[in-house]
């Protein structure tokens, strides 16, 4: 399962790590710190920080990166305009009335 934390995910710089899904973006951190000649023949995906492949391997795996469709959604959502009544409006916040009154 993909969404599990508990997941063994294989490290990209040692082979020999297994690491826990939910520890894997501080372990990569570590990784990568105690391993900088593996570190500079890897690249980093766009589309998901936790892909790292070789470097020759990057625009392959941009084109079949699952990720790329998680991102292009995000994107398209964020272009939508916004309902048209709060464009109008603006904010429709007010503060609540004042009970307290400083000169008694």
């Amino acid at each position: 399962d993909l969404l599990d934390p508990e997941r063994l995910i294989q490290c990209p710089f040692v082979k020999q790590h297994q690491i826990r899904a939910c520890r894997f973006p501080y372990h990569l951190v570590k990784c990568k710190e105690s391993n900088p000649e593996i570190a500079k023949k890897l690249a980093t995906c766009p589309f998901n920080a936790r892909h790292l492949v070789p470097r020759r391997d990057l625009s392959d795996h941009i084109m079949k990166c699952n990720d790329q469709a998680l991102v292009e959604q995000d994107v398209v959502s964020g272009c939508r305009e916004p309902p048209q009544e709060q464009v109008k409006d603006g904010s429709t916040w007010q503060a609540p009335p004042c009970e307290e009154d400083w000169e008694t």
